[in-house]
């Protein structure tokens, strides 16, 4: 089996692969033709099966699908071209299918109950015992993704990544003097929480309807506001301030930012997040790229990005 980190140009290929994505389209002979992307634990692909015939069986997404083909470069990117196509009968394992994340997941674990530990505010820190460790919300957490594909998208990807933004949080809060850390701690925890209701769990890992029509911000301060109003006492303005947070982490109007962020503290926790995705999709393509010195073109940022050795 050809794992797709592995795929060079040119290979001919044979394996078996997650379809996260299926579309009939016409080209432009009115010929209909099917755009997929597979992947399996080391990445993903995009997929295009050119010509309908006996070889081609049917499928559907989120099958385990047993593939031939031939991979080649498409504008700067590494696409696979189907000769046959079938829905696996069994003789594999899902694991085998699904990303996860490369770091030890124990020690992520204890890393978020050791950030809340450091929050010294009680009302704070009760609101997040509360959310976090609920039974079924804290397994939901550790193995869910943080994104459909942009980034973190796989096992444990939301656990790794809401680590790695409130270290980032916490570290820019000492820098400055006037951050309140118990709101960037909780911030930084908080502010994809409703990913747990805006994205399906795995293999599907897509959009909920919940999801599409409300979105992660939205819930996530939901979320907030209901816990908030079971906690006897619970100050308004630490909940208004949460919820701001969470709103505003995405820091603009066109990255779907209800409000601009309007403290520091805010301000903090978006610039973390935006520094983590970005620096994450930088990192997953260098990861799935073997491509020297140029590993190619990444579409969501709009360059193409080049691999460093010294």
């Amino acid at each position: 089996m050809t794992q797709i980190s592995d795929m060079k140009p040119q290979d001919n290929i044979k394996g078996y692969y997650l379809c996260k994505f299926k579309q009939i389209l016409k080209n432009k002979n009115g010929k209909d033709y099917c755009t997929i992307r597979l992947q399996d634990r080391t990445g993903a692909i995009d997929a295009k099966i050119w010509s309908f015939h006996s070889c081609i069986l049917p499928f559907e997404v989120d099958d385990i699908v047993e593939v031939e083909g031939e991979t080649l470069l498409y504008q700067e990117n590494l696409q696979l071209n189907v000769t046959k196509i079938q829905k696996a009968e069994g003789g594999y394992d899902l694991k085998d299918f699904i990303p996860h994340t490369k770091k030890d997941v124990n020690v992520l674990e204890a890393e978020l109950l050791e950030l809340i530990e450091k929050v010294q505010d009680p009302s704070i820190k009760q609101l997040l015992e509360t959310i976090f460790l609920d039974e079924k919300t804290y397994d939901d957490f550790i193995v869910h993704s943080a994104g459909k594909s942009v980034h973190h998208g796989y096992l444990n990807g939301l656990l790794e990544h809401t680590i790695t933004v409130t270290k980032l949080g916490l570290a820019m809060a000492d820098l400055y003097e006037n951050a309140q850390k118990d709101l960037v701690i909780a911030g930084c925890l908080l502010h994809d929480i409703g990913k747990l209701r805006e994205l399906t769990t795995f293999p599907r890992n897509d959009y909920s309807d919940e999801g599409q029509l409300i979105g992660h911000l939205v819930i996530g301060a939901e979320i907030i506001h209901d816990v908030a109003s079971q906690i006897e006492g619970f100050p308004a303005e630490i909940e208004m301030l949460l919820k701001h947070v969470v709103i505003a982490h995405h820091g603009e109007y066109e990255y779907a930012s209800p409000k601009r962020p309007k403290c520091i503290e805010a301000m903090i926790v978006h610039l973390a997040d935006f520094s983590d995705s970005r620096l994450k999709m930088i990192d997953e393509l260098l990861e799935t790229s073997s491509e020297e010195p140029y590993v190619g073109y990444h579409k969501l940022l709009g360059r193409n990005i080049r691999r460093v050795t010294l």
